[in-house]
């Protein structure tokens, strides 16, 4: 009898680890097919398999077996990637409201948390993601904010799941950090918060070459906690990119100077006045991750901000991708505005090619992901969205989204409740 109830359990194993067999093949046709790693494709076929996809072009053959998608007068996309969220990671604006959350930043110690892993804390089934999902957003960065060292952020695609784990994508894609706004609890100037960049730095080289010494506790009190400088070495040793927020023209060229002087790759987030010094950026071959939709200062370190600042920067060659800057929640409840922050970004001189390269393959290739996701080409993971029009049209919607080859049916918090009080309760009167 236990014999028998050993194999049951061992063929039910079994089956859960099989592939699935028969795996539904998806054409979708007839569309305007934007791969952005190529020109566009009239009446074009973008075939699916297993997640993947197989082939994209005009005369693409596709399996008697396959479900069909029509999407004559449609334009098909890859999915858009936003750059700088902080979606899964809060909710309702705070513990402050509605019994909400927020574990968008660590404590950290003097303004240092290398060590914190932002996705850590994601709530997979956060309110906010399904709407991303359904207007078109495919994959977002989670990333830290506050302090001078915020943490780790990491990529992730929208995909319904039950723990974070299911959704990550790479993790971690880079170490958040902010070298424009002195502060940290003990620095009142620039001056000051730089150097003590300069020696944050040392430090962990210090300890990256003396390991066997701090352990022993033969090593002089060094600028951070150990699980913090263990998590900086990955960064002055050149593997994970340092991403500084900086939005002043004098403070970029400090934070390429400093990059420079450490060997450190650099992403440049927010970049308000970028424009105003986008030669010495392209020379640094360091990508700026900016906005479009503000061109009002929010303070005196932004006072250059203007819409133009993306179009510029590409005109004078530095690698440029979008990101919400916008009011109204655009790293959080609105991560799916990300469209209309390209469409403005059209609007002030980007070419819609680079919008859409922005928000797609650009991201991708900075992220070292470019072989998975950004692009709509064979082999690439299926991160496909069929459009009713332009997508950087405000009229536009997205009609199908495929993350990783799937169609997601779940109902947004929004449409849920539009449901529930569709029906009035019997006996009800209107006012």
């Amino acid at each position: 009898m236990r014999t028998n109830m050993f194999l049951r359990l061992a063929a039910l194993a079994t089956i859960a680890l099989a592939p699935v067999a028969n795996a539904q093949v998806i054409a979708i046709t007839g569309g305007t097919v934007y791969p952005v790693n190529g020109p566009k494709i009239e009446n074009g076929t973008v075939l699916i398999r297993d997640g993947k996809i197989v082939a994209v072009g005009a005369n693409v053959a596709v399996p008697a077996d396959a479900r069909r998608i029509d999407a004559r007068g449609k334009w098909v996309t890859p999915g858009f990637i936003n750059s700088a969220t902080s979606l899964g990671l809060s909710e309702a604006g705070g513990p402050q409201f509605s019994g909400g959350y927020d574990d968008t930043g660590a404590r950290g110690t003097d303004g240092v948390a290398a060590s914190f892993e932002a996705w850590k804390g994601l709530n997979p089934v956060n309110t906010f993601i399904i709407p991303s999902r359904q207007e078109g957003v495919t994959s977002v960065v989670v990333a830290p904010g506050g302090g001078m060292v915020g943490g780790k952020a990491a990529l992730i695609d929208l995909v319904d799941a039950t723990a974070a784990v299911e959704m990550l994508r790479r993790a971690p894609t880079a170490m958040i950090g902010d070298f424009g706004s002195p502060g940290g609890g003990s620095t009142n100037s620039r001056a000051e918060y730089w150097a003590k960049w300069r020696t944050l730095l040392a430090d962990v080289k210090a300890y990256q070459g003396r390991r066997a010494a701090y352990e022993a506790g033969n090593s002089r009190t060094l600028a951070a906690s150990r699980a913090d400088l263990e998590a900086l070495i990955p960064v002055v040793s050149g593997q994970m990119p340092l991403a500084l927020s900086v939005d002043r023209a004098s403070d970029i060229l400090a934070a390429l100077a400093f990059a420079k002087e450490n060997t450190l790759r650099l992403w440049i987030l927010g970049g308000a006045e970028a424009w105003m010094v986008a030669r010495e950026i392209a020379a640094a071959k360091v990508p700026v991750f900016t906005g479009a939709m503000n061109n009002i200062p929010v303070d005196f370190n932004s006072l250059g901000q203007r819409q133009e600042n993306a179009a510029m920067l590409r005109a004078a060659g530095v690698t440029v991708v979008l990101v919400g800057n916008g009011p109204g929640g655009e790293e959080s409840f609105n991560v799916r505005n990300i469209r209309q922050e390209a469409g403005n970004a059209v609007a002030y001189g980007l070419s819609w090619d680079e919008a859409l390269r922005s928000i797609t393959l650009a991201p991708a290739e900075v992220m070292g992901v470019a072989g998975q996701i950004g692009a709509l080409a064979a082999g690439l993971d299926a991160n496909v969205v069929v459009w009713s029009g332009d997508p950087f049209e405000f009229s536009s919607v997205a009609e199908q989204v495929f993350v990783r080859g799937r169609t997601f049916d779940t109902k947004s918090r929004q449409q849920q409740l539009t449901e529930r009080y569709l029906t009035l309760p019997p006996g009800y009167r209107r006012p």
